[in-house]
């Protein structure tokens, strides 16, 4: 774990569809609001975009762990069975706005014939302005991080097999 790394959490759920089917970066960048919304209860909107030099983004908001969420994910590896995403996203606390860094990580990999492993891996560093906003009020970032995993580990965890879910109904309605 880097010093300021607040989160390294990953889950895994069965996708029972062929490799050859899934496209992880197509589903992303296609996810209706609704899709999005349905893969978890702190989810609220989802919405695709280019960042400003051409490259394929995703924008979530989202709740996790009181704080609103609004995370600009740019494309930093797209391959069918893999995409990685980084963000600085903003934080909306109750004492204010901030920002963290999240890199989202998603990826299938055949385990027979029909049926892939789906992992979904989500990193969180704190950024300089992050240290800055939390350090003006007098928290420790070693309390800070003890204090946001289990909601960051939890959210991950129960939406891993709903991402799953999705990925799989996406690939099979591909012909």
């Amino acid at each position: 774990m880097t010093t300021n790394q607040i989160v390294d959490s990953s889950f895994t759920a069965i996708i029972n569809a062929p490799i050859e089917k899934i496209d992880i970066p197509s589903w992303c960048f296609n996810l209706s609001e609704t899709e999005y919304q349905g893969c978890s209860p702190a989810h609220i909107a989802a919405g695709f975009t280019t960042a400003p030099d051409g490259r394929r983004m995703s924008i979530n908001v989202e709740i996790i762990g009181g704080s609103l969420m609004v995370q600009h994910y740019v494309e930093t590896l797209g391959e069918k069975d893999h995409l990685i995403l980084d963000s600085t996203s903003d934080v909306f606390t109750p004492t204010g706005r901030t920002t963290i860094h999240v890199t989202w990580e998603l990826s299938a990999r055949e385990i027979e014939p029909g049926k892939c492993e789906f992992t979904n891996r989500v990193r969180s560093n704190a950024t300089d302005e992050f240290m800055t906003f939390i350090g003006k009020q007098g928290i420790p970032f070693d309390l800070f991080r003890s204090q946001r995993q289990p909601a960051s580990i939890a959210h991950n965890q129960s939406e891993t097999p709903l991402f799953a879910a999705s990925i799989e109904r996406a690939a099979l309605k591909k012909n």
